[in-house]
C-alpha cells in the first residue's frame, strides 16, 4: 500500500494519528491517505487538498502560541514538572496556585524561566517562558492563575500519584474472587435478571463460606430506559450512570411502607414476570424491565419521609448537571424513540432551544429517573459494604466499558467531546482476522484536554464510588484507539493517540481516593512498552491461562513462575466459553457455525487440540493432573495451576464453578448468536438459580481449592515487570 503524501503524513502525526503501524503478523503497514483525511475530518481538520493541509499544519503549530496557558497540565506527585507559558515579550508574570483544599500558594514568579523561544504571532511578539512547578504539591485538582501584565489567565493543574499503591485492606496479600455476568445470575426473588441483591448475596456467600476477596461483575452501565434494550453491557447508553434493571424493588425502603393495594400490585408484577421467564432459556431484559419499571413507578409514587427526601435532594445536588442531562435524555427516548436523529428540532443537545421547556413540563418524569439513579447508588453502596463486612479485601470490582452507544445518553449530553463519522474498533489479529468495529464513537483527545479531562474524572469517580476495584476493558484505549471511518471496513482504520500520562494518572488519582485496585485488560495488540508503563504506575494487567504462552519462542505454555505478579489471572474470560466448553472445542465449532473462521474447520480443530494438549501436558508435568482425568478434574487442575503463579489476584468464572458450558459472547457477531443473553446454567444445560449455587458441591470444591491454594502458598511475591508478558489475541 502506497505511503501518504509527506505533508499529509506530517499533519496526521501532529494530531496523534498513526500513518503506519505493525500488524499482528509483524508486518509494517501504511495507512491509506483516505483514512488519514477522514480521521482528520473527525477532529475538525480539513485535509482534502494540499492548500488545506498546509493551512491546517500552520494552524496546529501556532495554536499553543495563541494561548497564555495550556488548558491542563498533569504532573506526578514528587516529580519535577513545568508549565509552558506564552506571553507578550517583556511582560511581567505573577503566578499563584489555588489548591483543591482551598489554600493558595503565591509568589511563584521566581520559578518562571526566561529566555525561551520567541516568534511573531498575529502581528505581536510572543515569548515562551517556563514555570517550574513545586514538586511537593498535594494530589488533586488545582488551578494555576497567571497575571500577565494585568491580564488574568487560569488553567487546570492535576497532580496524580506516581504509582498507585495497593488498597489498605489488601496490602501485600494475594486473593481470589469470582467473576460473573450479573444479569445471568438469577435468584428466585429477582425479576428475571440478576440484580444488586443477588450480587450482595453472591459476595457474602463467597467471602464467608469460601474466603473470596472480591467479586468482579460485568459493566453495570445504563442502557435504554425503554425497550428494546441493548443486551451488550459493553455498548451502554451511559458509562457514568447505572442500569436500573439491576435494582431489587423489594430492597427499596419505601416498598415496606406501601399500602396493601400498592404492595399487592408490585408483588403481582413480580410473580407474573418470574413465572413468565423462569423456564425461558434467554435473558429477556425487555420483558423483565417492563414489569420492573411499572413496579418501580408504584414505589416511587409513595411519599418519602422527610429524611429520605433530604437524602434524595442531596444526591441530586451532588450529581448536578450530569444527572439532569441524563434524566432529560431518558425522557426524550421515552417520548420520541431511541434515535436522536428522529427527534423533533430543538433537542439536539442539552442546551438546545426546546430543552428548558421540556424539563419544566416533564419535571415529574425527570425526577423519576433521578430517583432510579439514587436507588442504584444506595443499593451499590449496600453491596460493597456487605462484601467488605463479610471479610472481602476488595469487595465489588466493577468493569468499565471502553465506549458508549452512538445514540445513547453520553453521546447526546457530551456531543462535543465525541468524534463524529468514525467508530472505535480493533485491527485484525489472530482471533479476529477481519478486525472489529464496535460501533462506538471515540472521545476526541483535543476536547478532553480542553475540558481538563472532566468527563473522564467524573466517569471514573462515579464507577469507583462504591467499589474496591475497577477493571478497565481494553485499557490500551487510554493510549491509542483504532478509529474506523464511517462506511469503511475495520481493516481500513488507524490508531489515534491519547495523552496516556494524563488519562492513566487521573485513573490512578481516583483509585487512590477510593482506596481501590485497578486492573487493565491489556490483551490484544500491545506495544511492548505499554505493559512496563502500566506496571510502573501500579495498574495490574490481565493474564488469561489459554493465552499465556512463549509467543516469541516455541509457543509452549508459560510456566507459573514466569507469570506476571502484578496481574489478575484467570483460566478464561467472557469472550471465550467457560472452561468445560473450551476443553471440548466449543469455541471453534461455534465460530464455524457462525461463518467467522478464517481457515478450514479441521485445521482449526487440530490447532486448538494441540494447544489444549500442551496445557494438559504442563499440568501432568507438575503433578496436577492424572493421565485419564474427567472434565471436572481438569477444570480443578487448571485453577490449581493459577495458585502456583505469583499473580496478586486470581479470578474464577462463576460459570466454571457450576459447570456451565456456553459462552456469553462470541466476538465478531451481532445477532447471529445470543450474546449477553445466556443465563447461568448447570452441567445439564438447564438454568440454575443462585440459591442452588450456594449448595452446589462442585462449586464448593473449586472455590475451596482456590482458598486452600493461596493459604498454603505464603511465599512473598516479587513485583515483576510486564515486559515479559504475552501478546495474546484480544
Amino acid at each position: 500500500m502506497a505511503a501518504p503524501d509527506p505533508l499529509l503524513a506530517d499533519l496526521a502525526v501532529a494530531y496523534g494519528i498513526a500513518t503506519e503501524f505493525w500488524d499482528w503478523q509483524g508486518r509494517q503497514t501504511s495507512v491509506p491517505p483516505e483514512t488519514l483525511v477522514a480521521v482528520l475530518a473527525a477532529l475538525g481538520v480539513d485535509a482534502r487538498s494540499p492548500d488545506a493541509v498546509a493551512a491546517a499544519r500552520e494552524e496546529r503549530e501556532l495554536a499553543p502560541w495563541r494561548r497564555r496557558l495550556p488548558p491542563v497540565t498533569v504532573a506526578r506527585h514528587g516529580e519535577d514538572a513545568s508549565l509552558v507559558l506564552h506571553v507578550p515579550t517583556g511582560s511581567a508574570v505573577n503566578v499563584r496556585l489555588d489548591l483543591e483544599d482551598g489554600s493558595s500558594r503565591a509568589g511563584l514568579s521566581d520559578t518562571v524561566g526566561r529566555g525561551g523561544a520567541t516568534r511573531t504571532v498575529d502581528g505581536r511578539a510572543v515569548q515562551q517562558v517556563v514555570l517550574r512547578l513545586p514538586n511537593d504539591l498535594p494530589l488533586g485538582y488545582h488551578t494555576v492563575r497567571v497575571d500577565i501584565g494585568g491580564d488574568d489567565a487560569r488553567a487546570a493543574l492535576i497532580v496524580t500519584p506516581d504509582r498507585l499503591e495497593p488498597p489498605r485492606r489488601l496490602g501485600s496479600r494475594r486473593v481470589w474472587g469470582l467473576a460473573t455476568q450479573l444479569y445471568s445470575v438469577r435468584s428466585r426473588d429477582s425479576w428475571g435478571v440478576g440484580d444488586l441483591t443477588d450480587l450482595t448475596d453472591l459476595a457474602v456467600w463467597s467471602a464467608v463460606e469460601h474466603g473470596a476477596g472480591f467479586v468482579l461483575v460485568n459493566p453495570l452501565h445504563a442502557a435504554e430506559p425503554v425497550g428494546p434494550m441493548q443486551p451488550s453491557p459493553y455498548l451502554p447508553a451511559s458509562r457514568r450512570f447505572t442500569n436500573p434493571m439491576y435494582l431489587r424493588v423489594q430492597a427499596i425502603p419505601e416498598y415496606a411502607r406501601l399500602d396493601a393495594t400498592a404492595r399487592e400490585r408490585v408483588d403481582a408484577l413480580h410473580r407474573d414476570v418470574h413465572d413468565r421467564l423462569a423456564e425461558v432459556d434467554r435473558i429477556d431484559r425487555d420483558t423483565a424491565w417492563t414489569a420492573q419499571r411499572e413496579a418501580l413507578a408504584v414505589v416511587a409514587a409513595h411519599r418519602r419521609s422527610p429524611g429520605r427526601e433530604i437524602a434524595f435532594r442531596a444526591y441530586c445536588r451532588r450529581e448536578g448537571t450530569g444527572l439532569d442531562d441524563y434524566a432529560t435524555w431518558c425522557v426524550l427516548v421515552e417520548r420520541y424513540g431511541p434515535d436522536p436523529a428522529t427527534w423533533p428540532s430543538g433537542f439536539e443537545r442539552p442546551d438546545a432551544a426546546a430543552v428548558p421547556a421540556l424539563r419544566k413540563q416533564a419535571a415529574d418524569a425527570l425526577d423519576f429517573h433521578r430517583w432510579l439513579q439514587w436507588q442504584l447508588d444506595e443499593q451499590l453502596s449496600a453491596a460493597q459494604a456487605s462484601a467488605v463486612d463479610a471479610g472481602m479485601a476488595l469487595g465489588v470490582m466493577h468493569d468499565l466499558a471502553v465506549g458508549v452507544s452512538p445514540t445513547g445518553a453520553d453521546a447526546w449530553r457530551l456531543a462535543d467531546v465525541f468524534a463524529s463519522a468514525v467508530s472505535v474498533g480493533a485491527p485484525p489479529d489472530a482471533f479476529n482476522q477481519s478486525g472489529q468495529d464496535w460501533g462506538q464513537p471515540p472521545w476526541r483527545p483535543d476536547r478532553l484536554e480542553e475540558l481538563a479531562y472532566a468527563p473522564l474524572r467524573e466517569l471514573v469517580a462515579a464507577v469507583l464510588r462504591h467499589a474496591g476495584g475497577l477493571r478497565v476493558d481494553h485499557i490500551l484505549g487510554l493510549f491509542r484507539l483504532w478509529w474506523i471511518p464511517a462506511g469503511a471496513s475495520a481493516m481500513a482504520g488507524t490508531y489515534v493517540r491519547y495523552d496516556h500520562d494524563a488519562m492513566i494518572g487521573i485513573l490512578a488519582l481516583e483509585a487512590h481516593r477510593a482506596d481501590a485496585v485497578v486492573v487493565g485488560e491489556d490483551l490484544g495488540t500491545v506495544e511492548p512498552w505499554v505493559r512496563d508503563y502500566l506496571h510502573q504506575r501500579g495498574v495490574l494487567g490481565t493474564s488469561i491461562l489459554w493465552f499465556e504462552r512463549h509467543y516469541d519462542g516455541d509457543g509452549s505454555p508459560r510456566p507459573p513462575e514466569e507469570w506476571r505478579a502484578d496481574s489478575l489471572a484467570s483460566v478464561t474470560t467472557h469472550d471465550l466459553p467457560p472452561t468445560t466448553g473450551y476443553l471440548a472445542g466449543d469455541h471453534v465449532r461455534l465460530r464455524e457455525a457462525l461463518s467467522v473462521l478464517t481457515r478450514p474447520l479441521a485445521e482449526e480443530l487440530a490447532a486448538d487440540e494441540a494447544d489444549r494438549a500442551s496445557w494438559l501436558h504442563e499440568l501432568r508435568a507438575r503433578g496436577l493432573l492424572s493421565e485419564d482425568p474427567d472434565v471436572a478434574a481438569t477444570v480443578l487442575a487448571l485453577h490449581r495451576f493459577l495458585t502456583l503463579t505469583p499473580a496478586r489476584l486470581l479470578g474464577v468464572a462463576l460459570t466454571d464453578a457450576v459447570g456451565d458450558r456456553r459462552t456469553q459472547n462470541q466476538p465478531g457477531t451481532r445477532d447471529e448468536y445470543p450474546n449477553w443473553r445466556v443465563p447461568l446454567t448447570g452441567p445439564d444445560g438447564h438454568a440454575i438459580w443462585l440459591e442452588d449455587v450456594f449448595t452446589d458441591p462442585a462449586a464448593a470444591r473449586l472455590l475451596d481449592q482456590m482458598a486452600r491454594g493461596l493459604a498454603t502458598d505464603p511465599r512473598p511475591r516479587p513485583a515483576t515487570s510486564g515486559a515479559g508478558g504475552p501478546s495474546p489475541p484480544g
